[in-house]
């Protein structure tokens, strides 16, 4: 079979960028793949990060890709349909993830041939910092596909609160197993400028507003003088509000940031190091940290919001508390560290989930799926 996947890949960085080379390769193992990539994914001025792209010296995987589609070019968004289906695939794979997005992939989306199936792997429907023009913008892309693919419960009820009649399958985030092997603990500290013999705690990934940095710094605060705290990520916005809180916690000397964009061979020490990563999200859908923490067996803290409690709580791999509040987090965090018992078991669990959440698991079901569309 002929599959296209139309996204982000290399040399564009981050987690849907990894994602969509896992599945381009594992899928290459038994069907003939072709990435179509952008051209341009966002102008400068809208990305707020400091650059969309990876650096020289990153690992990332180069995936061979067609680039083709910009964003703000309608010229490229038929100029890319024609492409794709000069290439003759029976399957369509889009990502989506944002509503910016809707109408260039929507439009390519309508103008493939119609025995071409167009499946959306639907990371958000309704996202996680709304706008006015988010609903008719989504709803013209999902307009435009055959069937979906949602990584939790709480995407597939979006979906069906803006298109009731959607052909779904929900099936979660595969394990990411390209950040490399564990690291020992105190080689991952020493790396880090740690000290030893602390109680560990890892916000990891990129700093917006809806993942509840500030939240988590007011709980570290709350807590004695024997944990520390590490900030690993690269902010989207000023970071000046953090840093007049980390000034104001009282645990400043405890505090480590990292406010860059974390490589991919840079991913294992940060881990390697914690012995909790917490998730203090406001809101979210899933999260591709998890996916990471898991891969490294270290358990998670997390908030009652979106899938989280589905993917963390439900499976027995972490703490979920009932909302972002500080005094939860902080009262979480002190109980993980006295039950060791429980630490045990959600790493126990652990490595049950990263039995069952392969990538080869993943595309046999989404294939199985296109089957019935």
């Amino acid at each position: 079979m002929k599959i296209a996947i139309l996204s982000c890949f290399y040399p564009y960085r981050g987690g849907i960028s990894q994602f969509n080379a896992c599945i381009f390769k594992e899928l290459g193992k038994a069907h003939d793949v072709k990435a179509f990539n952008f051209k341009r994914q966002y102008p400068g001025l809208l990305f707020p990060g400091k650059t969309q792209y990876v650096s020289e010296d990153d690992n990332a995987e180069r995936i061979e890709s067609t680039r083709v589609l910009d964003t703000i070019n309608p010229l490229t968004y038929s100029a890319t349909a024609r492409k794709i289906r000069e290439w003759g695939p029976d399957l369509v794979i889009i990502r989506y993830w944002m509503s910016f997005f809707g109408p260039s992939l929507g439009y390519v989306a309508r103008k493939l041939k119609k025995d071409c199936k167009v499946i959306a792997i639907l990371d958000n429907v309704i996202p996680h910092e709304r706008h006015f023009f988010d609903t008719p913008l989504t709803k013209y892309f999902l307009n435009g596909c055959t069937g979906y693919v949602t990584l939790c419960d709480a995407v597939g009820r979006d979906l069906v609160s803006l298109k009731p009649e959607a052909r779904f399958m929900t099936t979660p985030h595969p394990l990411y197993s390209h950040f490399g092997e564990k690291l020992p603990r105190e080689e991952a500290e020493d790396m880090l400028g740690l000290r030893h013999g602390m109680k560990n705690i890892l916000f990891f990934g990129l700093i917006r507003e809806y993942k509840g940095l500030d939240i988590l710094i007011e709980a570290f605060g709350r807590l004695e003088g024997d944990y520390q705290l590490i900030i690993a990520g690269e902010p989207y916005g000023s970071f000046e509000k953090y840093e007049k809180m980390i000034e104001a916690s009282g645990r400043k000397e405890n505090i480590h940031v990292f406010p860059d964009y974390i490589k991919d061979d840079e991913v294992n020490r940060y881990f390697s190091a914690a012995d909790v990563c917490i998730l203090p999200y406001r809101s979210a859908t899933q999260s591709g940290i998890s996916s990471i923490s898991y891969h490294f067996d270290v358990p998670m803290i997390t908030t009652d919001t979106g899938g989280l409690k589905e993917s963390i709580g439900d499976r027995g791999t972490g703490i979920v508390v009932e909302r972002p509040d500080p005094a939860l987090i902080s009262e979480a965090t002190k109980r993980y560290f006295s039950e060791p018992e429980l630490v045990e078991s959600m790493k126990e669990n652990i490595l049950k989930e990263k039995q069952r959440l392969s990538w080869g698991t993943f595309c046999d079901r989404l294939i199985e799926f296109y089957k019935t569309l």
